[in-house]
C-alpha cells in the first residue's frame, strides 16, 4: 500500500511540475506574441550598434515565426525559447546586417512584460553581445 501511495505522489508531483512549466511557457508566449518589439539597445564587442536597428519592428508569432519590418524591408525568421534554460534563439536565415546579428541563442538576463535584456557569446566572432528589446 505504501509503495502505491509513494508512486502516486511521484506521478502527481511530476504532473504538477509539467503543468507549471506549461503555464509558464504559455505566459511567456502571450507576452512575446502580444504587440511589436524594437531593439532599444545592442552592444557588440563593446561597440554600441543600436542605431543599425533603427526603424525595425519585430512581430513574434505563436507558430515560432518572427517578422522584422524596417522601411521597405520585411524579413521572416524563426524563434524558439527554452524556459528552463532562460534562453531565446533567433534565426533570420540568409539575412544581411543588422538582422544577422540576432541569429544567436540569447540568455535572458532580465525581463518584464514590456522589455527583455539578454546576452550571448557570438559563436563566429567570439564576442559577448548584449541586447535589449522593448515593446513599441
Amino acid at each position: 500500500m505504501n509503495r502505491l501511495l509513494i508512486a502516486g505522489l511521484i506521478l502527481l508531483l511530476c504532473s504538477c511540475k509539467k503543468y507549471i512549466q506549461k503555464q509558464e511557457q504559455n505566459a511567456l508566449e502571450a507576452v512575446v506574441t502580444n504587440g511589436l518589439w524594437y531593439v532599444a539597445g545592442y552592444e557588440q564587442n563593446d561597440s554600441d550598434i543600436t542605431s543599425s536597428f533603427s526603424g525595425y519592428l519585430f512581430k513574434f508569432d505563436a507558430n515560432n515565426t518572427v517578422t522584422a519590418t524596417g522601411g521597405n524591408t520585411t524579413v521572416t525568421g524563426q524563434w524558439s525559447d527554452n524556459i528552463n534554460a532562460r534562453t531565446v534563439t533567433a534565426d533570420f536565415a540568409g539575412a544581411a546586417a543588422p538582422l544577422v546579428y540576432l541569429n544567436e541563442t540569447w540568455t535572458i538576463t532580465d525581463s518584464y512584460t514590456d522589455s527583455v535584456s539578454a546576452k550571448c557569446v557570438d559563436t563566429v566572432n567570439h564576442t559577448t553581445n548584449f541586447l535589449q528589446l522593448k515593446k513599441h
